[in-house]
């Protein structure tokens, strides 16, 4: 019995016992037991998990802003506390720095920057691949009040350029391996833009207007500042930009607080321990790697092992080699690991929890059946989000859990949209309606900028910010952050992702899941890239389906995949068109880009990737050429 219905029961025997004349304690304690033998224990244990979590970070983060702590001064208390245990480690190179050495070289930078003039309110950015000293640049610029924004190491040009434009920064450091993409960018930088080089510069040899970092930190005070730069956990520590699949990268708020509330989140969801190695391949430019990852090092002491760049072939002989415990992913990282040849170290790792998002319900299993891995710690959130939520108890497939007899504690809600436009609708009074169990819905937050917890700090830009917040959602005249993402609520609580807005599309009458069609086309074709969208066809309504997938030797068969699609996808799903390319575009975080497949369509012109179009009449893929595409779009080609 679900733990809905087993709450009728005991509801009913309530009132029952009540009526027989039985002292009100009796009817409760045998409510109870009828509430908990119906399958309500459950239901019970991860409420109160929730509720601990949440009463747990929220103490914590009274106690810190009273105290007028911040990230920084958190860490140096840790730092003190432990000074001789390892904080990073470098599985690329094996350079290893214990928490006095991160102590000591962001104390350096705090001082090579206060003595330049720079302080609270100023913006420094960072473009640095990921290693230990990408922490401490940042960690050491917040000990002199500096914003530092991290950008995005895959940026270049135009982007790298608007990117360092929108901070407002009055300095940049960028690692020696990426000077090149730096000159690319020199002539449209202002002139009175300080640049310094982490690093060595490598063949470009010096450069004019730009000092190399690491002799000043050599020359630098590793002592504290003598002056606090007087910030609270409610100020501004850093930004990060989001992955830009959308259109031109935006600069998220990082405040103090945020920093706090979401490494707290997932250290007391997943009872992480400081004696826990964690292993963080993920870029330091997002928050899933600097936040949920280093945040563990920095506030509760755990040793955290980075690796620049994802690698799939090494990730278990890293895990072994460092005795990790506890590993991160994200986007498609679990499926790269399940496409690798079965290896040795599989069987030899300690890891007994993957924290992370983007994990498929399909693949779930699997995973953790092959490799062992005991716990599953899938959650949602992004960097700006107040409306975070965890799977705790490796419910398969669920991206995390709200209360539903509780669900003004933590104030999230799913609320009706239009589908094909994702406008909010609205009932007599002009609230947004909520959502029933099994019904998708846009995921809101309430936002209270008096609790850390519920606040909302936006963008950089104004603009940006306004558009993720409405008004008069749960109550006239309140606010909430809009996240953009549809979810989906069973009668426990437990919610699951749907799809990001912009991906559901219609066709044949009929809602498409672009996240289920994905899955289903990956999983036959042995976890390879798929990107699933939908694409106006003249004169016809809705959108087709279209599939981009990663064919780099050129070995796919349309027609042998259509006999597969023909068993597992209803006919309105099965794409209409396809594009086999060598290989797919991902974002930093290993999310697959679909804005420039979208924006080319099924246009021979615009590609030269192989192009094939379903004609229902045969039964199978046809090539699609610029006079079939002709055809197609002139109507006298029947879809």
């Amino acid at each position: 019995m679900r733990a809905p219905g087993a709450g009728t029961a005991s509801v009913a025997s309530l009132g029952l016992l009540w009526l027989l004349g039985l002292p009100w304690t009796w009817s409760a304690a045998a409510a109870l037991c009828v509430y908990v033998g119906g399958g309500g224990w459950r239901f019970l244990r991860i409420v109160c998990k929730t509720a601990r979590r949440d009463l747990l970070v929220r103490l914590e983060l009274r106690r810190h802003q009273r105290a007028r702590h911040t990230i920084p001064g958190i860490f140096q208390a840790v730092a003190r506390q432990q000074p001789d245990r390892l904080a990073l480690v470098d599985a690329g190179t094996g350079v290893c720095w214990t928490f006095a050495q991160l102590d000591a070289y962001s104390n350096a930078v705090a001082n090579v920057f206060h003595q330049l003039g720079l302080g609270p309110g100023d913006v420094v950015a960072i473009f640095l691949e990921g290693r230990p000293e990408f922490v401490g640049l940042w960690l050491g610029l917040a000990k002199a009040g500096v914003e530092a924004a991290l950008l995005n190491v895959n940026l270049r040009r135009e982007p790298l350029a608007f990117c360092l434009g929108t901070s407002g920064a009055k300095a940049l450091i960028f690692g020696g391996e990426l000077a090149a993409v730096v000159a690319e960018v020199s002539g449209q930088l202002g002139k009175s833009l300080l640049k310094f080089c982490s690093g060595d510069l490598g063949p470009e040899g010096s450069w004019p207007d730009t000092q190399l970092l690491d002799p000043l930190l050599k020359e630098a005070s590793t002592a504290p500042l003598a002056q606090s730069p007087g910030k609270g956990m409610d100020d501004r520590l850093f930004y990060i930009y989001t992955s830009g699949t959308t259109g031109l990268p935006k600069a998220a708020i990082v405040v103090h607080s945020r920093y706090y509330r979401i490494a707290a989140f997932g250290h007391h969801a997943y009872s992480m321990r400081p004696s826990d190695v964690l292993y963080d391949c993920l870029p330091l430019y997002h928050s899933a790697g600097n936040i949920m990852g280093v945040g563990q090092c920095l506030l509760y002491g755990m040793t955290v092992v980075l690796r620049k760049k994802f690698s799939a072939s090494r990730f278990w002989d890293d895990c072994v080699k460092h005795n990790c415990t506890v590993v991160q992913y994200i986007g498609e990282i679990c499926r790269y690991l399940l496409k690798q040849p079965v290896r040795e170290a599989e069987g030899q790792h300690q890891v007994r929890l993957a924290v992370g998002n983007g994990l498929r319900p399909a693949i779930w299993e699997e995973f953790t059946e092959r490799f062992g891995v005991r716990q599953i710690g899938e959650f949602y959130g992004a960097t700006e989000c107040n409306c975070s939520i965890a799977n705790m108890d490796g419910k398969v497939g669920s991206c995390g859990f709200n209360s539903r007899i509780l669900p003004h504690v933590y104030p999230i809600r799913l609320v009706k949209v239009n589908e094909d436009t994702m406008e909010l609708l609205r009932d007599a009074q002009g609230l947004c309606i909520p959502c029933q169990a099994g019904e998708p819905g846009l995921l809101v937050g309430q936002i209270n900028q008096r609790d850390p917890l519920r606040r909302f700090d936006g963008y950089i830009s104004e603009s940006a910010t306004s558009k993720k917040i409405a008004h008069s959602v749960f109550c006239k005249g309140d606010s909430a952050y809009l996240s953009g993402d549809v979810l989906v609520m069973d009668e426990l609580g437990y919610m699951y992702f749907r799809d990001r807005s912009g991906d559901t599309f219609r066709w044949r009458g009929e809602n498409v899941s672009t996240t289920e069609v994905e899955g289903v086309l990956s999983r036959l074709l042995g976890q390879t890239d798929v990107a699933v969208y939908g694409v106006a066809v003249p004169g016809v309504e809705g959108k087709a389906g279209m599939a981009a997938i990663a064919d780099p030797h050129g070995q796919l068969s349309p027609n042998a995949l259509y006999q597969e699609l023909q068993k597992v996808l209803a006919p309105y799903a099965r794409p209409i068109f396809l594009r086999l390319l060598p290989q797919m575009d991902t974002t930093g975080t290993f999310k697959i880009q679909k804005t420039r497949l979208q924006h080319e369509g099924f246009d021979p012109s615009q590609t030269s990737d192989r192009l094939f179009f379903l004609d229902l009449k045969q039964g199978h893929y046809l090539p699609l050429d610029q006079g079939v595409y002709t055809q197609i779009c002139s109507g006298s080609f029947s879809l």
